[in-house]
């Protein structure tokens, strides 16, 4: 998975010291399953996950990220979450704050496929049988299945 640019340019002055940044991650829904990949850096079974770039809405990262990494076209429908990721620290000693916009969206066209490299492999899951997801991606899952509802957030450290 490359680094945007932006982020090796802001590497620059910042080094490994924490870096603030905006991810998304888009819950795509086709009937009763959910669009996941398996990752190529960790073997995790994801939904379709991805950065801001700089200027860029949230949602139309979440449609990019989509078609991107999966080759699919998307609608974002709703915003289900918004939520702090604990902090990250990479192999490299590089270390990221992600707030994490989760996304509702709908399937509109196109058979996934691993695109980009970012995933080994994608494809459609039942929505009630995510045994092999872990549980933080199990919870944006929850939060952004159903059709109607308010974003959730945190505050105080609860939902």
């Amino acid at each position: 998975m490359p680094t945007p640019d932006f982020i090796l340019e802001l590497r620059r002055f910042v080094g490994t010291r924490p870096l603030p940044l905006v991810g998304v991650t888009a819950v795509i829904i086709r009937g009763g399953d959910v669009l996941l990949g398996r990752r190529s850096d960790n073997g995790a079974l994801t939904p379709i996950t991805g950065i801001v770039d700089p200027g860029e809405e949230p949602a139309d990262a979440a449609v990019r990220e989509a078609a991107e990494e999966a080759g699919v076209v998307i609608r974002a429908d709703r915003l289900a979450w918004v939520h702090q990721i604990p902090r990250i620290t990479y192999a490299n000693g590089d270390q990221s704050d992600y707030l994490d916009l989760t996304f509702r969206c709908s399937w509109i066209s196109g058979e996934p496929f691993p695109v980009d490299g970012e995933m080994t492999e994608v494809g459609w899951y039942p929505h009630d049988r995510l045994d092999e997801v872990g549980d933080q991606m199990r919870a944006r899952i929850a939060a952004a299945l159903p059709p109607h509802g308010e974003a959730r957030f945190l505050t105080g450290g609860t939902a």
